[in-house]
């Protein structure tokens, strides 16, 4: 009787044992719901760096960037995050400054935004910038600047959110870098032409291309990818005179990550050549190394000049900003 109830009590261990290594080596990563749809990069990172680790990655999907923002802000100490993707440069410091990051540790010489990236807490993983996108076979004359879509296009626009969603937010940024203390008036005046506002880019660029509206706030790198993807070369993105706002996307170390070593592992693979291009080629931005062959369409994706606010800057005055936005397009 006592040589089975030891035997039990080993067998019991054992199994106790086993199911912490199984806990412990399943990595949760936070991200936007496009990253992890079955045509974004996620899946293929997955099986990818599964391959590679002996884990199991656990996606937790947002509406947007500034969503998984907000998401984190409120789980606090209890997020369960250990490596979180999508955010970007406009929103470093405002996750830093809330203590939801942890350093990453990692090298980044090899990486290029254009320039070289020396943050401590966040890794690059694509850049891009934002445009407005078009069918050419419908809309014959795109605005060339922001003043000209902003005052003169009679054409309509859908775009997102900046409480939600990135591309909102580098909108919202775009016309107060373009209009400066006159990007009320501005906001006033696209609120005329504009179809709707939507939570997250899913939802926009999936209402453009039912036809819902002439253009939408999107990414220069889209003619790329109808071009790969669909063969169709109809769809442009606007190069305007003032220059288009860039962004640059992040990832990061969750503050409270239950597995640190094997975060940090994964914000290294997902620079490494291999998983740069599948972002490239499911994400649809550009990467962030020199060393990344891509297709040829992504060698005729237009370059306008690149608008940024400083990070800092927008960290100090985004919510009175949104505060601007919301009320111009209320009234």
């Amino acid at each position: 009787m006592k040589r089975m109830l030891w035997l039990w009590g080993i067998l019991s261990v054992l199994v106790f044992c086993s199911e912490v290594q199984a806990a412990q080596s399943e990595l949760t990563v936070y991200t936007y719901s496009s990253f992890t749809s079955k045509w974004g990069p996620g899946p293929k990172l997955t099986k990818m760096f599964e391959k590679d680790c002996h884990c199991t990655l656990k996606w937790v999907g947002s509406d947007d960037g500034v969503a998984l923002l907000n998401r984190l802000r409120l789980e606090g100490q209890h997020s369960r995050a250990d490596v979180v993707v999508g955010l970007d440069t406009n929103l470093m410091p405002e996750a830093k400054r809330l203590k939801l990051v942890q350093p990453h540790l990692l090298n980044t010489q090899m990486l290029h935004v254009p320039g070289p990236w020396h943050n401590r807490d966040f890794i690059p993983y694509d850049r891009g910038q934002f445009a407005f996108v078009y069918n050419e076979n419908k809309l014959k004359n795109p605005p060339t600047s922001m003043h000209q879509l902003v005052e003169q296009f009679p054409g309509t626009i859908i775009y997102e959110d900046p409480r939600t969603s990135t591309p909102g937010l580098g909108l919202l940024l775009w016309v107060k870098a373009v209009y400066g203390d006159q990007a009320p008036s501005a906001w006033k005046k696209l609120k005329e032409k504009t179809v709707t506002v939507t939570k997250s880019w899913d939802d926009a660029y999936g209402m453009f291309l039912k036809g819902e509206a002439d253009m939408v706030l999107s990414y220069t790198t889209d003619s790329a990818y109808h071009e790969i993807e669909e063969h169709n070369n109809h769809f442009k993105a606007a190069a305007f005179k003032e220059g288009n706002y860039q962004q640059i996307e992040v990832a990061a170390i969750g503050a409270y990550a239950r597995h640190v070593k094997l975060a940090r592992q994964f914000l290294a693979f997902l620079i490494t050549p291999k998983a740069q291009r599948v972002i490239a080629l499911n994400n649809w931005m550009l990467p962030v190394r020199n060393d990344v062959p891509l297709p040829k369409p992504f060698a005729q994706i237009v370059h306008p000049h690149p608008l940024m606010i400083a990070p800092a800057e927008v960290a100090a005055h985004r919510q009175a900003w949104v505060r601007q936005w919301r009320d111009a397009v209320s009234q």
